[in-house]
């Protein structure tokens, strides 16, 4: 019988790392399917930049077992390193030489012959739109050619797998969003992205799936929407064309006590929208639960002039997740 199981680029169970009496991981276990993006959310100090570094092999992990790319992680260090690249926090581009000039260095370091040197040179450069400025210094670049400097950098080798952490700290939204892009095409062509990052809606924007990570311990994980539900707060905003049909919605929808989106899919408290034809329903924002609603006042010929979904977002799912800040832990929602 065929498997239906995805291939998994990372799997990792039981991580723990301490230094002394810290403990940073406390024993996580991570999967992450082949040609996705895999985020990893957390405070500053929660681990997720201690993950990277085990994963990528620059520490070994004091209990546990993970493999990645295939290969284990403390048997076979140079098969993990030579299928994976890393973009950390802080740019590896050499100011003194040119754009040109640090993906030569990067060839040179991964022995591509000088022909195959100058076809991948060439490719990422204008993958990367960084052609125009290949013969420029890389201190003149700006913080957006720098991040995309940095990746193609990590594209030489041509991994599978690419941790990414924390890749758009200090980029404007434009250059964010060109990375972004990045990202998409690069797991479109079937790499694989570990992605750490501060900004929940970087993770939103990307991830297939999501890990939340709260003093070394994974306290969540699943799709963005799938978080999203496990909090309270979301609901359906109706709106109407007129205080009659108002009214009768209320009369409809306030007949069954409960929360839209339950197992039982009944409705919950109605209550008044600021605007004063508008009325809120308590919902998870799933299509059974919309189902339900709309099916509700279907039956009694209640027309509806306006339907949008309201969910929590991910900072909300942060905020509700994980518990009170280390002494140096901050996180970025914006």
């Amino acid at each position: 019988m065929t498997s239906t199981q995805p291939r998994l680029a990372i799997a990792a169970i039981g991580l723990r790392k301490a230094y002394g009496d810290h403990v940073v991981l406390d024993g996580i276990d991570l999967h992450v399917p082949a040609g996705t993006v895999f985020s990893l959310l957390g405070a500053n100090g929660a681990g997720k930049t201690t993950t990277v570094k085990i994963l990528s092999t620059l520490i070994r992990p004091d209990a546990g077992d993970a493999r990645v790319a295939g290969h284990d992680l403390t048997r076979d260090p140079d098969a993990v390193r030579a299928a994976i690249g890393v973009t950390g926090q802080f740019s590896a581009v050499d100011n003194l030489l040119t754009g040109a000039e640090n993906l030569r260095l990067m060839a040179d370091l991964h022995h591509l012959g000088r022909a195959d040197r100058r076809r991948r040179v060439a490719g990422l450069l204008d993958q990367f739109d960084l052609t125009e400025a290949a013969g420029k210094p890389a201190s003149t670049y700006s913080g957006g050619m720098r991040r995309r400097l940095d990746l193609a950098m990590t594209l030489v080798g041509d991994p599978r797998v690419i941790f990414l952490d924390e890749p758009t700290t200090g980029l404007d939204p434009r250059s964010r969003r060109t990375m972004w892009q990045i990202v998409r095409d690069l797991v479109a062509d079937g790499v694989t992205i570990f992605l750490t990052t501060q900004y929940l809606a970087e993770a939103d924007e990307l991830a297939d799936r999501i890990a939340l990570l709260d003093h070394g311990r994974v306290v969540a994980e699943g799709t963005a929407e799938d978080l999203k539900r496990r909090i309270p707060g979301g609901h359906v905003r109706l709106r109407f064309a007129d205080q009659r049909r108002l009214e009768a919605a209320t009369r409809v929808l306030g007949q069954t006590p409960g929360a839209l989106g339950q197992a039982s899919h009944s409705l919950g408290q109605v209550t008044r929208d600021p605007d004063p034809l508008a009325l809120r329903v308590p919902s998870d924002g799933s299509l059974q639960a919309l189902k339900t609603l709309i099916g509700r006042l279907d039956d009694h010929a209640v027309e509806v002039d306006e339907l949008s979904v309201h969910t929590p977002d991910l900072d909300d799912v942060f905020l509700a997740l994980t518990g009170g800040p280390t002494d140096n832990d901050k996180v970025t929602t914006r």
